[in-house]
């Protein structure tokens, strides 16, 4: 069974293919994937619904991995029995690039740029440089109220890759780099004052988000490597060559149940053009029938409650990653589990678009679209089962 995307998706893919796609591009893409009565046929009884920070739009920018990844540490503030506070997810997309930018000098210029990332980057990014309240940094400039980084990544990208074909380094290419966000973004605070202290992104981070980024791990499956092993995800946003758990693909569902049922949400980084994922509608799930061999009317009911759904197996979201249906497209944040009528259950999805589809930013996913669609997760070790702890050796 081969899932295709269909002809704009994989054009529009193609052409993008080194750095993940902007908000309103990616929404546009997906703009048909729409039926009328939808939330009018699905009835969701809510099962687990752990406590997640407001709603955000990460505007006409490629940072839905930082939007997630600082989603997913607010919540585990509330998990910790913490105050959460919005994390500045521009802070954390600014050190991001520079980082890149280092890496993809010393490759000279063989790596991905562009404004994607992962989300193990919003730890990395923690541990090295800290963290700030969204509130002292937003990286809105004057006039501005929704994030546009297509002018600035485009200056970044030529300059970078101007500065690789020098062959000589000086000692100011990163201060060109930083110049350039700073004019964009804004010079990100060394000290800033919250609730009456004075703190630097270094002491906000430790005292008052207070995560440890050593406690999180990140876990991907795919049948091509060795199961229970570390491997390096190979996806042009995974720049650091960050190393990921194996797992079998059954594990990713059962390790994502057991962390909700436990208090604990998950980051997940998953492909979202297929056009059996629907943001309008809220609703993303695997048909049985393939969306070629529908008829027009079949497509046109395809979220108007329940349907049947594919049995996804290890060989079909293998083939899917070889053959580029399955792309690194997107990062949200699971944070609950609902079923509906019939009791088939989904997960509560938490979404950076702002609150323009049916549930007002969330969304539902069915277990078979995880385990086909997931790129991979994001968790606190403590919230995996004693049994694949003992099997990955943590």
């Amino acid at each position: 069974m081969n899932w295709r995307k269909s002809f704009y998706i994989a054009a529009f893919l193609l052409a993008s293919s080194t750095q993940s796609f902007a908000q309103d591009n990616l929404i546009n893409a997906l703009k048909n994937n729409v039926s009328d009565k939808s939330k009018d046929g699905f009835v969701f009884t809510e099962v687990i619904n752990l406590g997640n920070t407001s709603i955000k739009d990460q505007g006409s920018s490629g940072t839905c991995w930082s939007y997630s990844g600082n989603s997913f540490l607010e919540s585990e503030m509330i998990r910790m029995g913490k105050q959460p506070v919005e994390i500045s997810q521009i802070f954390t997309a600014y050190y991001t690039y520079l980082e890149k930018a280092k890496t993809f000098v010393q490759l000279h210029g063989d790596q991905a740029q562009g404004e994607g990332g992962q989300l193990h980057d919003v730890l990395t990014i923690y541990r090295k440089y800290g963290a700030v309240p969204k509130e002292v940094y937003t990286g809105l400039r004057e006039g501005q109220t929704r994030n546009n980084f297509s002018e600035m990544s485009n200056i970044l990208q030529n300059m970078n890759e101007n500065i690789v074909k020098n062959k000589k380094l000086t000692p100011n290419w990163q201060k060109a780099v930083t110049g350039v966000m700073d004019a964009y973004l804004g010079v990100p605070p060394q000290t800033f004052q919250y609730n009456g202290k004075t703190y630097t992104p270094r002491t906000w981070a430790d005292q008052v988000v207070g995560i440890n980024p050593d406690d999180y791990i990140g876990i991907s499956s795919f049948k091509a490597h060795d199961y229970y092993k570390p491997f390096v995800l190979l996806i042009p946003d995974n720049w650091s060559y960050e190393r990921f758990y194996n797992v079998k693909m059954n594990d990713l569902t059962d390790i994502i149940d057991n962390a909700l049922q436990n208090g604990y949400t998950v980051a997940w980084a998953t492909d979202v053009s297929e056009k059996f994922f629907s943001w309008k509608n809220g609703v993303a799930f695997v048909p049985e029938k393939e969306m070629e061999k529908m008829t027009q009317a079949e497509v046109a009911d395809l979220f108007n409650g329940p349907k049947q759904e594919a049995k996804i197996t290890e060989e079909i979201r293998q083939a899917a990653y070889d053959d580029y249906s399955t792309t690194d497209d997107h990062g949200m944040h699971i944070v609950g589990l609902v079923k509906d009528q019939n009791g088939k259950e989904y997960y509560i999805v938490k979404n950076s678009w702002g609150e323009s589809n049916d549930y007002k930013g969330y969304m539902y996913a069915t277990k078979e679209y995880v385990k086909y669609k997931t790129i991979s997760i994001l968790l606190h070790k403590n919230a995996i089962q004693k049994g694949i702890k003992s099997k990955l050796g943590i």
